[in-house]
């Protein structure tokens, strides 16, 4: 179909025999280029407009150089006619985003809650169609939102619909699309003016540094992060960067990071609010509450060899949220790697067959890794 080629040719003022005296002179000055005699190009245009005849090479490269408009727009399909100008379809577009960043966020929050609940109780491999069809909506509403005050709340919530699709992306082994899902999440941040989402996806995406190779560039960006939040992250915020630091340093190889991550996870018990909550009112995105923490500091303190670890993380299995899928099976990981430091291999196998049989159960290619490392080393 190529319904967008009249209102192309109707832009340029041609009529359908000047379109084929234009398709010909071009063909002309190309001549590795093959096209048909004039009568028949009458005909295909006439058929082209109409739909009943489908564009194919060399005419879509011929008519994109010669009308400037993309495949897309030329080849539209039956039931959506553009206009000849485009400013009907460019107000509409407008209007309707108007409405939505006044009186529709709201829903997109909903949407935006409902897919992190499936996430964390399913995993990102089934709800991947919805989270990027949830992405569009929002970047189609925030490119046709007009003022600030109209896109900043749509920004806001596309900062962090972005944030949790990169983590999903992340989750399931797609580390580009990851990469740059934070980068469309940082750039919401901050257009919505908003540190603490920047802080906070900036902070995630170190992640995607440490997976990759880079931990330490994973902690220098981190550290940023905090300086990007400043003053205005609440506690609870000051803490997850803490936390994300100290599990950074001791991904990274460097003595000095080792007691660098010690040291931060100290400065992050006295910051973490004592709280049972797991969310934080000024920013959705980020889930710590108490149990969170301990599972956090316990999961860093696995990761250094620290044999005190065990004992916090069996407290923290107990009394864990059963929907954390995904968590429960890193704090197996966990139980299973402070097991292996202290030489109780048989614990260690058990804790990797829970922590198989979670990671399963919600698609995690980042778990199964971690899972298979640790069965190699128990063997």
């Amino acid at each position: 179909m190529a319904l967008g080629l009249k209102a192309a040719r109707n832009a340029r003022g041609w009529s359908q025999n000047r379109l084929v005296s234009e398709i010909e002179r071009y063909a002309r000055s190309h001549p590795q280029l093959t096209i048909a005699s004039t009568a028949s190009l009458k005909t295909y245009v006439s058929e082209w407009e109409n739909g009943h005849r489908r564009v194919a090479e060399p005419y879509t490269a011929i008519l994109r150089a010669l009308l400037g408009w993309t495949n897309d727009e030329l080849l539209q399909e039956a039931g959506s006619p553009p206009t000849a100008d485009g400013y009907e379809d460019l107000i509409r577009h407008i209007d309707t985003a108007h409405a939505v960043s006044r009186s529709m966020v709201a829903t997109f929050v909903s949407q935006t809650e409902l897919l992190r609940t499936q996430d964390r109780m399913v995993g990102a491999f089934s709800i991947v169609d919805q989270m990027n069809a949830h992405l569009a909506a929002l970047e189609e509403a925030l490119t046709f939102a007009v003022l600030p005050d109209a896109r900043r709340p749509v920004a806001r919530e596309l900062a962090g619909a972005a944030t949790l699709a990169a983590w999903q992306a992340l989750d399931v082994g797609a580390v580009e699309r990851a990469w740059r899902h934070y980068e469309k999440g940082k750039q919401a941040a901050k257009e919505a003016e908003d540190p603490l989402y920047l802080a906070h996806a900036m902070g995630e995406q170190a992640f995607v540094l440490a997976d990759a190779g880079r931990p330490q560039l994973a902690v220098d960006l981190v550290r940023e992060a905090q300086r990007v939040g400043g003053s205005r992250m609440s506690d609870r915020l000051k803490a997850w960067l803490l936390c994300a630091e100290a599990e950074l340093c001791a991904l990274a190889s460097d003595k000095s990071d080792v007691a660098n991550a010690y040291r931060v996870l100290e400065t992050a018990d006295q910051v973490m609010p004592d709280t049972d909550d797991p969310r934080d009112p000024d920013l959705a995105s980020v889930f710590l509450n108490m149990d969170h923490f301990v599972r956090w500091k316990g999961h860093t303190l696995a990761l250094l060899g620290d044999v005190e670890a065990i004992a916090a993380q069996y407290t923290v299995l107990d009394s864990m949220d059963p929907t954390f899928v995904r968590a429960r099976a890193g704090l197996h990981c966990d139980l299973a790697q402070a097991h292996l430091t202290r030489g109780e291999y048989a614990e260690a196998a058990h804790q990797v067959r829970e922590a198989k049989l979670l990671a399963n159960r919600t698609g995690s290619v980042r778990y199964r890794r971690r899972i298979a490392e640790l069965g190699r080393t128990v063997g």
